[in-house]
């Protein structure tokens, strides 16, 4: 009986081993995914490095990620001489995976150029370049400034000092709420009494890449509700046996707690009638026939904030 280990040894050289691999070249996968935008005086720019050579071989390590900056002008003219004349972007990477490199961009202020990468392997050689991003460098854009929060009945206003021209992203508590194309911008979302902190960043669109300042100095605010209900509208009278049928149109507010009937006899001065209504209706059965009655309603909320009054409307008793 043959031993354990040594049939194991047998069978396995009875296997088909095929044809010996040749080494890999170790040329690393073309970068296809450059982005680039300006963020105040620098140009970010994103990418994946490769993880994988072209025959497929993974790659713990680059020896380095080559990056070029240039005029597209000398690109259009000369495409394969361009990356000879290109400016070189000093970087530090050479892991596999997302990386980002700040690149000093006021030397480009008002040029379009074309930023490009490849990566080198460990043996030497390069990749191909990766797509070629054009970008028109802009002048460093004005941070905005005097930021200020107010609240009102349509959610917290915003406004501030920026330049023209531009628009603005408006970030609560440092998440992105909103772009404003110009200098103010109205949060309808915000809910009274819970605090929150706005900054606000100026963006300039450049062909398909976004330009950015740095953003502006936070403002906090904790808005109260102080505004009142619109007042209600359509009010109309219908005299009736010894009583005043009456109704509105309901109000739209969200937090509305209901409305009062107020009522002037003869021309005296208006005083409310019965306590709060929750629907929009109402009937007033406390008059004397062919009297002269005059009613008007206001709406009121849950912080009792009362509109108010509503357009009067004038009817004789029967």
């Amino acid at each position: 009986m043959w031993p354990v280990p040594l049939l194991a040894l047998l069978l396995a050289g009875c296997g088909y081993m095929g044809e010996p691999l040749p080494p890999s070249l170790g040329i690393p996968q073309r970068i296809t995914d450059v982005s680039v935008k300006q963020h105040s005086d620098k140009l970010v720019v994103r990418f994946t490095a490769p993880a994988a050579t072209t025959d497929g071989v993974l790659i713990r390590r680059l020896e380095r990620v080559e990056m070029r900056v240039g005029a597209a002008e000398d690109a259009r003219r000369d495409a394969e001489g361009w990356t000879e004349r290109a400016r070189s972007a000093d970087n530090t990477v050479t892991a596999p995976g997302p990386a980002t490199v700040e690149v000093p961009a006021r030397e480009w202020a008002g040029w379009e150029v074309i930023v490009a990468v490849r990566a080198w392997g460990r043996k030497g050689r390069p990749s191909e370049w990766s797509n070629l991003v054009a970008f028109r460098v802009v002048a460093s854009l004005e941070q905005p400034s005097r930021l200020k929060a107010e609240a009102t009945a349509a959610g917290v206003r915003l406004a501030w000092d920026g330049p023209r021209g531009a628009a603005f992203r408006i970030f609560r508590d440092k998440a992105e709420l909103g772009v404003a194309e110009k200098a103010e911008y109205v949060d309808a979302t915000a809910r009274y009494g819970q605090s929150y902190r706005y900054t606000v960043q100026t963006v300039l669109k450049t062909g398909d890449s976004v330009a950015e300042s740095e953003i502006s100095e936070g403002v906090s605010i904790t808005p109260e509700d102080r505004f009142a209900p619109a007042a209600p509208a359509g009010l109309v009278a219908v005299a009736g046996v010894r009583s005043v049928a009456l109704n509105w149109e309901r109000n739209r507010e969200p937090d509305l707690k209901g409305y009062y009937l107020c009522r002037s006899v003869e021309g005296g001065p208006f005083e409310r009638v019965g306590g709060l209504l929750e629907v929009p209706a109402a009937s007033d059965r406390e008059i004397e026939a062919g009297r002269r009655y005059r009613y008007a309603v206001t709406a009121v909320d849950q912080k009792d904030n009362e509109s108010a009054r509503s357009e009067a409307v004038e009817i004789t008793a029967h």
